[in-house]
């Protein structure tokens, strides 16, 4: 059986295949959530109906990403409010177009994405997060569910495993968000309804190499790791998109098994 630190390193052999890399701007301070966090929250708390289960599965400290279904707009807010440490969520640039809404999102520490810089700006912005020991959330559906029936939840898409496989240490937490489509339904719902109900179900976090050498997540060892070395680049592409698509696929799965609707 391979020890971790064998593990570890027969991956970072394969570095070149799978680092995503920072923007190389350090993330501006978030003063504002400590201010949000002490003033804001007091007041709401005997309004909204939140039930938190399981929160302390999330890290009080470290990098970790928190990873959640998406069924409405006020989704990043609950686990903003609820994670007990700053979150920064990526945020394209038409959320920044309204001057308050823009000076929330910045005071929060929330990251503007441009759409015509593509994914790839993207994840970098995100890798500037988890390289600063910060709290990444992300929606693995990439965008609000549209649908209109259950089940809402969508099929993962697969930049969560990649931004965890750059930063294999990092514990990608499972979250499942029931009730917010109600609070708050898109194209229906001016303004949240506060008193609806909306649990925040949280999971046992895995990390990249956890998963990776599990029997039940990427079942690989350092010697079958090893050998991708000797493959074609387009070879270890193809066995990387793989592990990415089986991660994510066993991320949602979570998801859905802590009642993701």
């Amino acid at each position: 059986m391979d020890t971790k630190e064998s593990l570890a390193s027969a991956w970072s052999s394969l570095e070149s295949h799978w680092l995503i890399p920072t923007t190389g701007t350090a993330l501006p301070k978030v003063p504002g959530y400590s201010v949000l966090r002490w003033t804001l929250s007091p007041l709401l708390r005997p309004i909204v109906n939140i039930k938190i289960i399981g929160a302390n599965h999330i890290p009080r400290k470290g990098a970790v990403i928190l990873a959640a279904n998406h069924l409405s707009h006020v989704d990043p807010i609950m686990v903003i409010a609820s994670a007990r440490r700053p979150v920064r969520y990526l945020a394209k640039d038409g959320h920044f177009r309204n001057k308050a809404l823009a000076a929330v999102m910045r005071i929060t520490g929330q990251i503007e994405t441009k759409r015509d810089e593509g994914g790839s700006q993207a994840l970098s912005s995100a890798a500037d997060v988890l390289a600063s020991k910060g709290t990444l959330g992300i929606f693995p559906e990439g965008t609000r569910s549209k649908r209109t029936e259950p089940p809402f939840l969508l099929p993962g898409k697969t930049g969560v495993a990649r931004i965890a496989a750059s930063y294999p240490d990092t514990v990608v937490v499972p979250m499942a968000l029931i009730g917010t489509r109600k609070m708050m339904e898109a194209n229906k719902d001016k303004f949240p309804k506060l008193w609806k109900r909306v649990t925040m179900n949280v999971g046992k976090g895995v990390t990249w190499l956890e998963w990776l050498g599990h029997e039940q997540g990427g079942a690989m060892n350092a010697e079958q790791l090893s050998k991708l070395l000797t493959l074609e680049e387009h070879e270890v592409r193809t066995a990387l998109a793989g592990l990415y698509r089986k991660f994510t696929d066993q991320l949602m799965a979570s998801m859905k098994a802590l009642g993701a609707p």
